[in-house]
């Protein structure tokens, strides 16, 4: 198992915002958090990111506890991140925003076709190439989205969670960067990512778990969700 979250519970002050949460990804899977706003989705993966400080649980990845571990032994250990914001560095080129995803020193042993190189990262991301030397600000909002997922990539995970990457942007966007991510999931990256478009959920997880307030309130596949408007009607509908 390449991640595997148990039992975890986080506090913004004296509010119980994650409640016995446990989730889990495979290598090379693609998994989808979904439900209302406020349930507790991206206090989840900040968690596991250490965002957020969760008071107890368990964290492993590749077998290793990076439980309470800051943010950038997270990032050390392979695990990316495309934040709900972007917060991309728009004064800055698409190339160098692209550069600052480059980890400093590598200190997992990564074969080189597997590796994330400018070169890879413009051929499943050819407007980049196109951009490459312009402002980042410059870029409209799927774009944006394209470049903070390609950034996230230079840093060579085996995991990304991606918070929301179709939110305000176009339907003709939202198809792009879904295709986008589809695109990533076939080089074997696993993903674990939330998102309110169900259809683009639905079209992209191998796996779906649904959150209720604060906890985990149902685990399937996509097919066996179609196929429960019961559980959709109590965790996904207003």
């Amino acid at each position: 198992m390449l991640l595997e979250v148990k039992d975890l519970n986080t506090y913004y002050g004296p509010i119980h915002s994650l409640r016995d949460m446990s989730l889990n990804v495979e290598a090379g899977e693609t998994v989808a958090l979904l439900g209302r706003n406020g349930m507790g989705k991206s206090t989840t993966m900040k968690s596991i990111l250490g965002l957020a400080k969760p008071r107890s649980g368990t964290v492993l990845f590749k077998g290793q506890s990076i439980f309470g571990n800051p943010p950038f032994k997270t990032a050390r250990a392979g695990i990316g991140y495309v934040p709900e914001e972007r917060r991309i560095f728009k004064n800055l080129s698409v190339l160098d925003n692209l550069e600052l995803g480059i980890k400093g020193k590598e200190t997992r042993e990564i074969k080189k076709e597997n590796r994330w190189t400018h070169e890879r990262v413009y051929k499943h991301f050819p407007i980049l190439k196109e951009r490459s030397s312009q402002k980042a600000s410059l870029m409209s909002g799927g774009e944006q989205q394209m470049l903070a997922i390609a950034r996230a990539l230079m840093g060579n995970p085996d995991l990304i969670l991606v918070d929301e990457p179709t939110e305000g942007l176009s339907p003709v966007m939202v198809n792009e960067v879904r295709d986008v991510l589809a695109d990533v999931a076939k080089t074997g990256v696993a993903i674990l990512f939330v998102e309110h478009n169900l259809k683009v959920a639905m079209y992209l997880a191998d796996r779906l778990y649904l959150m209720g307030k604060a906890h985990l309130g149902f685990t399937g596949t996509p097919a066996e969700l179609e196929a429960n408007p019961q559980i959709r009607e109590e965790f996904l509908e207003v």
